[in-house]
């Protein structure tokens, strides 16, 4: 049974965390010691060198023919269980809609698994959760950002067809009762032809990805692993030394900048109550709840589930929200999960941790 001791060093684990978020925002919002500019110049050092750093010193000390497929498979079963429920409900009810079932996937199974992630499991259940945190992170930076960004431009796509419809329409409705025979022709063929092939779409979206800095450092971090581990390479110390001298940064910076985020806000909820109580349920209610479905089904027991259930209950990606705001879809939901969620997320998760310890 879990008692106040194993609180304290989950808290002890958690609070450095946002002192760095604090000072962050302290520094924008009551010093006023950066300006927005700077504040950009500070993200962009966090996002192209202190990150990737860190997720590749974390991916390549994984032991790729260790992984505990069985929590992978779990995950895997989580969010295929999401995405059939969300295309349900946009497909067959009348509030659903396109755009909110990539938003609510986004809400209900994208999570800050390394900066979060990482240091919490460590403190809750030791380094063979980190390890486990460390693998879900990899499946989620590669497959399912990947399916994120896919169905992003999907809908992208769809938005130009029905621009271009309304184009060749005349700049009115964008079909008209559906016009003459010929002029649906020509409908048709302007729509056939702007819409993009699954390999153009397919192209788009590992172009953005190839030009996410952390997308390819989990790819160079599995694949060192899987060298360094098949043939019992070392990496020199003189790379190791200079990935970590800029990893150890990672955090900290991570969570700094996520303070100078949340001062340039207007406000902090950014979306209404309503919208903002739909976001925080998928997030800590709906996501924990498919993943508790998806390990029990492939036999996750003790701390094995725990550590699966709390995963899921980290706060959100921050590239959701990166790429809401890029493709202009529920930008300010997103921001609001990021900032309110990581805000709530320790009191939330420390209660987790210790209702989980009475389940066998």
């Amino acid at each position: 049974m879990i008692g106040w001791a194993d609180i304290y060093k989950v808290v002890v684990a958690m609070v450095p965390l946002y002192v760095a978020l604090g000072l962050g925002y302290g520094s924008v919002r009551w010093w006023r010691i950066f300006t927005p500019e700077q504040c950009e110049a500070i993200n962009r050092l966090v996002v192209y060198f202190s990150l990737p750093f860190f997720t590749f010193e974390f991916t390549v000390h994984t032991d790729p023919f260790a992984m505990n497929y069985r929590v992978i498979a779990a995950d895997a079963i989580s969010k295929v269980l999401t995405v059939l429920v969300l295309a349900a409900w946009a497909k067959w009810s009348s509030k659903g809609s396109y755009g909110w079932s990539i938003t609510s996937f986004s809400l209900s199974a994208l999570t800050n698994t390394l900066v979060v992630g990482a240091p919490l499991l460590n403190a809750m259940y030791g380094r063979w959760a980190q390890d486990l945190v460390v693998q879900l992170s990899v499946v989620q930076g590669i497959v399912w950002m990947t399916f994120l960004l896919f169905m992003l431009e999907l809908r992208k796509a769809g938005i130009l067809v029905t621009t271009v419809a309304a184009t060749s329409n005349g700049g009115g409705d964008v079909v008209s009762v559906e016009l003459q025979p010929e002029a649906k022709d020509v409908e048709e063929n302007a729509e056939v032809a702007s819409r993009p092939s699954f390999c153009s779409l397919m192209m788009t979206v590992w172009l953005k990805l190839a030009l996410n800095p952390n997308f390819y450092a989990s790819v160079l971090g599995v694949a060192w692993a899987f060298i360094s581990n098949r043939w019992h390479f070392e990496m020199p110390s003189i790379i190791e030394g200079s990935v970590l001298i800029m990893s150890r940064s990672g955090a900290g910076l991570a969570m700094f900048s996520m303070g100078l985020f949340m001062a340039l806000q207007e406000k902090i909820i950014a979306c209404g109550l309503n919208l903002t109580a739909f976001g925080m349920v998928l997030r800590f209610v709906a996501g924990p709840a498919a993943m508790a479905i998806g390990a029990i089904a492939v036999g996750l027991r003790g701390d094995f589930l725990r550590v699966a259930i709390i995963v899921a209950a980290l706060p959100q990606s921050i590239s959701s929200f990166i790429f809401a705001r890029e493709y202009g879809l529920h930008a300010e939901v997103l921001s609001t999960a990021v900032i309110f969620g990581t805000l709530v997320s320790l009191p939330l998760l420390v209660a987790c941790y210790f209702a989980l310890g009475f389940i066998n």
